[in-house]
């Protein structure tokens, strides 16, 4: 399961910049006039939602835990 978490959070954040990427090109080889800039955008935005919820499901199962710092 950690091992499990870990790749899952690693690979989100590859397809987030994927489709930022994307969303780029698209930008600038459309010109605004398509509507593919929108839904590379609109994935992103959807992936990032999975990330944050990865996150969390990470630290309430104890994979991921906050830095305590020096005491």
């Amino acid at each position: 399961m950690d091992l499990a978490i870990r790749i899952a959070i690693l690979a989100t954040l590859l397809v987030i910049l994927a489709s930022l990427g994307s969303g780029l090109f698209y930008l600038m080889k459309d010109r605004g006039e398509s509507r593919r800039t929108l839904n590379a955008l609109t994935l992103r935005i959807a992936l990032s939602i999975i990330l944050f919820l990865l996150i969390l499901l990470g630290y309430f199962t104890g994979v991921i835990t906050p830095n305590q710092g020096p005491i």
